[in-house]
């Protein structure tokens, strides 16, 4: 059995036990939520009552006693417990941003390296963005000509989310573009591939020094196109994370309103198709509330790869994805923020990028 070890208990950290529990229960995999840290020690309590596991007093204690270590802190939290786990030879999932500045992220890439590990860059699970990469890349409806992806919550620092970190620019390391939009990143890379010149502007209306609350980022790429991302938080509670992808290739557009399922729809000459995806098989057999099951299946989904390929393979374990493709994005949104602070003149990426 594969004894996984939480750091980190709040929202994020609590979505991930419920999932790593959810599948075990499931016996969908061999592992088990063992120990728990959390520097308030009562939340790390209270998420091994539901989740299993025992709340430990030290991170130092938690790597000795499992075989694989899940950052899920404030972002500038990640680096010292990833390189205490990885120079302890433990297995490493991290959540994303990798740390609050390039430099910090080049260094929990490099510990990173030297374990299984794998990133939280939950999209790259999302069936139907998998859908839109296939197609873009394949040329179906030939080049893509122009990309427009909309990404707007409440502010994170209220509601489901109970806590205020994400105001503290020490702790996040920015705002709406980084700590939300890092993911937002990430996929348009996967479908466009890299950029060459980023160029971007942000906004602070919400009075928290150093963290944007709007952030527009328009790249250009070496086939001509143009994509850009619109990344906003607000202040209207009843809205809750949401996304619009919008691609114009030659020969048809294709859009969506949902970051997980969809459905894709796919515009041509011939009319609109729907293009519907389906949960994976094995979300059936969580002991779920019906309205968790999609968000639990989302957030299980990379968990289960990580836990069976550790379980199968061990130390030759290579984790979906991994922290080159996650630094690949903080260099990108690294140039964002350089061209914002120049009044948005663009800056370029290059080959030693």
């Amino acid at each position: 059995m594969i004894r996984v070890g939480l750091v980190g208990c709040g929202f994020i950290g609590s979505a991930h036990a419920y999932a790593i529990s959810r599948l075990a229960a499931a016996g969908l995999v061999d592992a088990e939520l063992t120990a728990a840290f959390d520097d308030d020690f009562e939340r790390a309590e209270r998420l091994t009552k539901y989740n299993g596991g025992e709340p430990v007093s030290s991170v130092e204690a938690l790597i000795e006693s499992v075989d694989v270590v899940w950052v899920c802190t404030w972002t500038s939290g990640h680096l010292p417990v990833v390189e205490a786990a990885a120079d302890a030879g433990r297995a490493i999932f991290c959540e994303k941003p990798l740390a609050p500045t390039l430099q910090d992220a080049a260094r929990v890439t490099s510990a990173l390296e030297r374990v299984p590990h794998q990133v939280g860059l939950v999209l790259r699970w999302s069936p139907v963005f998998a859908r839109v990469a296939e197609i873009v890349r394949g040329g179906a409806y030939g080049r893509p000509l122009a990309t427009t992806l909309r990404d707007d919550q409440y502010f994170p620092i209220q509601g489901i989310y109970r806590s205020t970190w994400r105001k503290d620019v020490a702790a996040a390391g920015g705002g709406t573009l980084i700590e939300h939009s890092i993911h937002d990143v990430d996929v348009l890379r996967w479908i466009l591939g890299d950029p060459q010149t980023v160029a971007a502007n942000t906004a602070q209306w919400f009075g928290h020094a150093g963290i944007d609350d709007i952030a527009t980022v328009t790249c250009t790429y070496g086939d001509g196109s143009v994509s850009l991302l619109t990344s906003v938080w607000h202040q209207v509670m009843t809205r809750e994370s949401s996304r619009r992808l919008e691609i114009f290739c030659e020969r048809a557009l294709l859009w969506t309103e949902d970051d997980y399922l969809g459905p894709l729809y796919v515009e041509t000459a011939d009319g609109t198709e729907v293009l519907e995806h389906e949960m994976p098989s094995w979300a059936s057999e969580l002991d779920v509330p019906a309205e968790f099951r999609a968000p639990v299946a989302h957030y299980g989904a990379p968990a289960l790869a990580f836990l069976t390929a550790l379980a199968t393979k061990g130390a030759d374990a290579v984790g979906h994805p991994r922290a080159a493709e996650a630094l690949a994005a903080h260099r990108i949104v690294d140039r964002a923020y350089r061209s914002a602070e120049a009044g948005g003149a663009p800056e370029m990426l290059t080959a030693a990028d």
